[in-house]
């Protein structure tokens, strides 16, 4: 295989054969603690009933002309890439997985009292496990991540999510892979990703700042831009957004010239335990995996944008993202 490569939950595929690529997405959101003491919770998760749904879904995403999807789930959202591994293996769309950790405002108790700045002190555990998923791989899958995931929310900084961040920073920073976010662009978090990520020396070109099609606060996004990265335009389908809203921001950032700087996804999943499964259903019938094929990309089409800012969006720039490795 020659060329650049980057890991997924089937083993490397070239870069190049990525094909139309959804960049922030999950497969299973969970719950372990709560699923292990209160098993008949309301959720009701059966492991074998949704990775055949999974399967299922991403067949439907194959037939839409999907061929890769980046799954985000990871610590902090009940990541076990075993699992992910078993879908993987039945299906043809390819599985990139990531490391990280979902963290709003705290730590898990195990990171809060363990190292730089904590009561312990020691090394930096988070960077070095972090590393370790990136280097040898995922709970003994042999799975490796391609990126490096966190969060800043409403809480913004707080000290241990500065940490995180600060961590991820440092383990980009040692193998290369590059760094995407959640983000509350209601409050502009990406600035403040950005002002951290360059205080620990990092490439803003090789950040993708989530949820940036929340908001249509274009100084916002032009100066996420500027700086030098991506924009995720990532919740098609969570209609906390209008549809015609959501469209409509990306159609003026490709008029702006931005399509190079832009990618395209849904956030969202398989199976999520964050909010009721049925009640999500039916207050967002859209927000699928397929839903950026069936209704986004024909609405983008008829508000001008042309076929090469689409490709730009969803094929050349994650190609460009993964194709950049190397630590510095």
């Amino acid at each position: 295989m020659s060329g650049p490569t980057v890991p997924t939950a089937r083993g490397e595929v070239a870069v190049e054969a990525l094909g139309k690529t959804l960049m922030h997405e999950h497969i299973f959101v969970t719950s372990p603690e709560i699923q292990q003491n209160w098993p008949d919770y309301p959720e009701q998760w059966d492991e074998e009933v949704q990775i055949e749904e999974a399967v299922t879904r991403l067949a439907a995403l194959k037939a839409a002309g999907f061929d890769t999807l980046v799954d985000l789930t990871v610590i902090g959202l009940g990541r076990y890439v075993p699992r992910v591994v078993r879908v993987a293996e039945r299906s043809e769309v390819n599985i990139v997985v990531a490391t990280g950790a979902y963290v709003l405002s705290e730590l898990p108790v195990y990171f809060h009292y363990r190292g730089p700045g904590t009561p312990a002190g020691g090394p930096d555990r988070l960077a070095e496990f972090f590393v370790r998923d990136i280097t040898e791989g995922i709970t003994g899958t042999g799975v490796r991540a391609a990126l490096l995931k966190c969060v800043t929310d409403e809480a913004g900084l707080t000290k241990d999510v500065d940490r995180v961040l600060r961590s991820v920073a440092a383990a980009h920073r040692q193998t290369g892979v590059p760094i995407t976010t959640h983000t509350h662009s209601g409050l502009r978090r990406g600035l403040d990703q950005q002002k951290v990520f360059a205080e620990e020396g990092v490439d803003l070109s090789r950040v993708i700042i989530g949820h940036s099609g929340d908001t249509d606060d274009y100084d916002y996004l032009e100066q996420l831009v500027d700086a030098g990265s991506y924009l995720g335009m990532d919740r098609f389908g969570l209609d906390t957004v209008s549809f015609d809203k959501r469209v409509e921001i990306v159609a003026t950032m490709c008029e702006r010239g931005h399509a190079r700087r832009m990618v395209l996804s849904h956030d969202t999943s398989c199976f999520s335990d964050m909010s009721d499964p049925v009640r999500r259903r039916e207050l967002y019938p859209n927000w699928k995996w397929t839903h950026i094929a069936e209704d986004v990309l024909p609405a983008l089409r008829a508000r001008g944008v042309s076929e090469d800012d689409i490709d730009a969006m969803l094929v050349g720039n994650p190609q460009r993202i993964f194709a950049r490795r190397g630590g510095y």
